[in-house]
């Protein structure tokens, strides 16, 4: 089953509270201004601070 792309109406990133992105090719919540991507295991978005990795800039640029 793939990511339920309708959640991200309701969703925002934890920190800032702004919009998240899908990486389909990631599987991944992006949040650009935090700079950071949330894992999404087995559909379930993983929204921790501690768990979520650090984009490098040319990911960033790759979201633009």
């Amino acid at each position: 089953m793939a990511f339920d792309t309708k959640l991200l109406n309701i969703i925002a990133c934890p920190i800032c509270k702004s919009k998240l992105h899908y990486a389909k090719d990631t599987n991944e919540l992006i949040c650009k201004v935090d700079r950071i991507a949330y894992a999404i295991n087995e559909d379930i978005p993983v929204m921790l601070e501690g768990e979520a990795r650090q984009l490098s800039s040319e990911e960033i640029e790759q979201y633009k």
